[in-house]
């Protein structure tokens, strides 16, 4: 154990890692420059005349493209580099955003123009997340995950949800859409650079049984590289459970929080545009408190307890919102459900990483990403039609109070809590130096 990594709190150890410290790096410019995206592409395509059906469509592109990459983001991570494919990625995001950006500064953007790069926006999203989840292992010791994804888990609410459309809606207000729209640009390239800046990582361990040379058609092999990792999911009861619990959840919550918030806000409490923002930034700042707070402490000994016993009440928040008539209340409902739903997500990903076989890890990521998202839209279509059918309240109080049975059910289905006993990860800290990884990159 190194002396001066013991006495830096939790959450800040993996920085005393070099090959984390650009990682970070990376992932808060890469997170920021995708907020000023988001808000930037709205006031794009109404600063080419385009109405809600418009930016509907673009949203809409953006999600079938993060939906229908993710699965093979997962196979490609677990078959080539991931240092690699999350630099391409920000190339890739380099070249949509930038000719984006200049083409509106000419006056010679398109709406098609757009649409394409909404659509590699979603992809490069969709492709993210496994290569990143699988690249860090590899660069910290497995005692400093927890604290890592905690970092990550306080970023993307501060800069992808707060300060990049802050900054964004700032710049299109004294400017463009355009220029902020290079400035996320500028973003990806810096972000790409702080991956280039980390080095190879280590390569992973031979264990004596590695495959032989892949001979099969790529379409084939990519199709039984993702059976492979549905299949362990399958067999895996802490993977499944809390994989269907994640649709269960989010086909509930992410209707309300999206669509039905703003209304209820403006008929019961009088609220308006600053009102939902308000709401939103609460959001955010539980998510950040909830993340900041598992990245302080040690792997709970009843992890898989805790973080279903946090879910399971995480939408509970929400029958305040059916009653609230004082903007205060949603406030405080949107503060609570962050700190309890994004919170346990930093146990979640620490319990990937620490229990997924690392050669299975980018496609086992990649199948959370896309179940968790698949109910997305949704719940989204259903929220309205459910509101006029029982009323906003009452669709509130069911989505609040549903979760919790379900979450009961599956754990108790599952055998989560002879699982965790099973499976001890709360094993106290290395805290070994890796700030010397240097081997070359996998192939």
């Amino acid at each position: 154990m190194t002396a001066p990594t013991s006495r830096l709190p939790r959450v800040l150890r993996p920085f005393a890692v070099r090959q984390y410290r650009w990682l970070a790096a990376g992932l808060a410019l890469a997170l920021f420059g995708d907020g000023i995206w988001l808000i930037a592409l709205v006031w794009q395509v109404i600063g080419l005349g385009g109405g809600p059906g418009r930016v509907s469509l673009v949203s809409g592109i953006a999600a079938v493209g993060m939906i229908a990459s993710t699965l093979f983001g997962g196979v490609l991570a677990d078959r080539v580099s991931q240092r690699k494919i999350v630099v391409g990625l920000e190339t890739v995001k380099l070249l949509a955003f930038g000719s984006v950006g200049i083409a509106s500064l000419l006056g010679v953007l398109t709406f098609g123009h757009l649409a394409v790069a909404a659509l590699l926006g979603g992809i490069t999203t969709g492709m993210y997340y496994p290569a990143y989840s699988a690249l860090l292992p590899r660069v910290i010791d497995a005692g400093q995950l927890l604290a890592a994804n905690g970092v990550e888990g306080i970023l993307r609410p501060v800069l992808y949800q707060a300060a990049g459309p802050m900054l964004a809606g700032l710049i299109i207000g004294q400017t463009s859409p355009g220029t902020a729209i290079v400035v996320g640009a500028i973003a990806c390239v810096l972000s790409g650079a702080c991956y280039l800046a980390m080095g190879p990582v280590a390569e992973r361990e031979a264990t004596g049984d590695e495959k032989p040379a892949d001979t099969r058609h790529p379409v084939r092999a990519v199709i039984a590289d993702l059976g492979e990792g549905i299949g362990y999911v399958r067999r895996t009861p802490w993977l499944w459970s809390t994989l269907l619990y994640a649709c269960f959840l989010i086909l509930m919550v992410m209707g309300p929080i999206e669509v039905l918030v703003p209304f209820a806000l403006r008929d019961r409490a009088g609220g308006d545009a600053s009102s939902h923002s308000l709401v939103l930034a609460a959001f955010g700042a539980g998510a950040a408190l909830g993340a900041l707070g598992f990245a302080s402490v040690r792997m709970p000994r009843r992890y898989l307890t805790v973080m279903f016993a946090l879910w399971s009440v995480c939408a509970i928040p929400l029958v305040i919102m059916g009653f609230a008539r004082h903007t205060v209340l949603f406030v405080v409902a949107g503060f609570l459900m962050g700190l309890m739903l994004d919170g346990p997500l930093v146990l979640w990903g620490t319990l990937l990483q620490r229990r997924v076989p690392t050669e299975l890890l980018g496609r086992v990521s990649s199948l959370d990403f896309f179940v968790s998202g698949a109910l997305m839209p949704v719940s989204m279509a259903l929220a309205a039609p459910a509101a006029q059918l029982i009323g906003i309240g009452w669709t509130f109080v069911l989505a609040g109070l549903l979760p919790f049975p379900v979450a009961v059910l599956l754990y108790l289905a599952a055998g989560l809590w002879r699982d965790e006993a099973a499976h001890p990860l709360a094993t106290p800290e290395t805290d070994v130096d890796l700030s010397g990884l240097g081997a070359p990159d996998v192939p």
